[in-house]
């Protein structure tokens, strides 16, 4: 019993960053509910084994690293029910000194869901998650070179579809 209460607290203290990584890479709330249940799922199936074999420290790359995995393998298995529109729906008004934050929250959200799942992930994991490239090529499960290449291609697309002023959120 003592295994199922470390598990509920580790859960309970780590879903919401969970939920908000998972959220940047699908780009649909109810996706990202749903990825999260299943990492917190395979996770659980494991526990007893991860307390004895993994730090705690490491538990929450280890969680990130389900995560991604669930979400790689979730948009291999799955075709995306989304198709393009001809009208854009209004979006909220700015804060008045020009884009509002929560525009080009949305805007950012948007470009990043036209992005490939895995340059998505490498993005989101090296630019807005602050993960090492070496970081990013362990959860990612291929070489630095390739995090590198898949960021570099990734930053010209989200340059081409946002604009050099609002790319910049993107540092290199």
């Amino acid at each position: 019993m003592d295994e199922v209460l470390d598990f509920d607290e580790f859960a309970a203290t780590r879903a919401r960053r969970l939920f908000h990584v998972a959220y940047l890479m699908c780009g649909d709330f109810h996706q990202a509910q749903d990825l999260v249940q299943t990492t917190f799922g395979k996770l659980y199936a494991v526990w007893g084994r991860l307390q004895r074999g993994v730090p705690d420290t490491g538990m929450d790359a280890y969680a990130r690293k389900v995560l991604l995995r669930t979400y790689l393998s979730h948009r291999r298995l799955r075709r995306s029910g989304e198709f393009a529109v001809g009208d854009i729906p209004d979006l909220p008004a700015g804060d008045g000194h020009g884009v509002g934050v929560s525009e080009l929250r949305l805007t950012l959200l948007a470009a990043l869901r036209l992005l490939p799942p895995r340059n998505r992930a490498a993005v989101v994991l090296r630019y807005l998650e602050d993960y090492s490239v070496e970081a990013v090529a362990e959860a990612l499960g291929c070489s630095v070179s390739a995090v590198k290449s898949l960021n570099t291609r990734s930053l010209a697309r989200l340059r081409e579809l946002l604009g050099e002023d609002r790319a910049l959120l993107f540092r290199n």
